[in-house]
């Protein structure tokens, strides 16, 4: 059983004031690594889309986003949950070369999430995408970009470690790789949880790939919107969080559907009525690159490196007044 923030022994490492200045630190740092590994420009980026336009982030698919009328233009618009798909758009709107990408900083509001100790309403994320071609569509490719990746989240972890000597680096050298079925075949009893927390507490950090895919129970290790990722080409960056004895997703990423799979996936996932969206159109009728891409999560790089309790001590949100109190007692601020 995962144990809880009342359950751990947490002394912080920093204060609040501190705790400001290296966040800067990580974003400056990690920023500039990720782009010049993956030959990423930053662009700006929507907080919200237009109703009907299939570009929202699905998620698993029950999410509902906020949405709202804007004067003067005859429309709905929705609050992003992310940038999946916009991303995929903007390479070809802004004619990124084959092998160059975007990032850009993602600010949603998902209020449909259950709040924890590491999730909140607020999302902050570095949102990526690289245009590719059709011979990159494979697990090799994949996995170049996942190290590659990781490289840039190691060396951050040493900057903070050379930084700040009382945060010790946490991640491990080198990132494994294992699929969802092997990892299924690998701890059969345990749940799903349970088995992405037993591989990252002997690995450290693991990229769990083809999420998505229906297991043994005709279920998928987790749920995954049919429209954009590949499910045989997608996974989650995992590291161990010594803290709470558990794995923690740092990102989600994955090859993009083509038209192929995009109409097989949906089929599977019963939401064939997307394919007359403008997004699934795009794909269809090849308007938009082939890319792979994904996101990082800000709050949960920083609330990993400097080693918080909460994701609250690293962002500001909502958070119910009597676990601020709570967990004040217990020496975690939350913003």
């Amino acid at each position: 059983m995962r144990k809880s923030i009342y359950s751990i022994n947490y002394q912080n490492k920093l204060d609040v004031l501190e705790t400001q200045k290296a966040i800067k630190f990580i974003k400056e740092r990690f920023e500039i690594y990720l782009a010049k590994k993956l030959s990423l420009l930053r662009v700006s980026a929507p907080l919200f889309v237009k109703n009907g336009s299939g570009l929202n982030d699905g998620l698993s698919g029950v999410e509902k986003p906020i949405s709202f009328e804007v004067k003067n233009i005859d429309d709905t618009v929705e609050i992003v949950h992310s940038l999946a798909k916009w991303k995929r758009q903007a390479l070809g709107k802004y004619n990124f070369a084959l092998h160059t990408g975007l990032y850009t900083d993602m600010n949603a509001i998902r209020k449909d999430e259950t709040l924890d100790f590491m999730h909140s309403i607020y999302v902050d994320q570095w949102d990526w995408e690289v245009v590719i071609s059709n011979e990159d569509r494979k697990l090799s490719y994949l996995r170049k970009i996942v190290r590659k990746i990781y490289s840039s989240l190691y060396k951050v972890s040493l900057d903070i470690e050379k930084k700040y000597p009382e945060l010790k680096n946490q991640l491990a050298k080198d990132i494994v790789f294992i699929s969802t079925k092997e990892l299924e075949k690998r701890y059969p009893e345990l749940s799903r949880k349970e088995r992405e927390d037993a591989i990252c507490r002997e690995y450290k950090s693991v990229f769990l790939y083809q999420i998505g895919n229906k297991l043994k129970d005709k279920m998928p290790h987790d749920s995954r919107a049919a429209d954009y990722d590949d499910w045989n080409l997608n996974g989650d960056i995992l590291v161990y969080n010594p803290l709470y004895d558990m794995a923690f997703e740092l990102s989600s990423m994955g090859i993009r559907v083509n038209k192929d799979r995009l109409l097989k996936q949906l089929k599977a996932a019963n939401e064939l009525s997307k394919v007359d969206n403008p997004y699934c159109q795009a794909i269809i009728n090849d308007k938009i690159p082939l890319t792979i891409g994904g996101g990082i999560g800000q709050s949960r790089l920083s609330m990993f490196l400097l080693q918080k309790a909460h994701i609250g001590e690293v962002q500001v949100s909502i958070w119910d007044e009597k676990e601020i109190n709570s967990l004040k007692e217990k020496g975690i601020f939350l913003l």
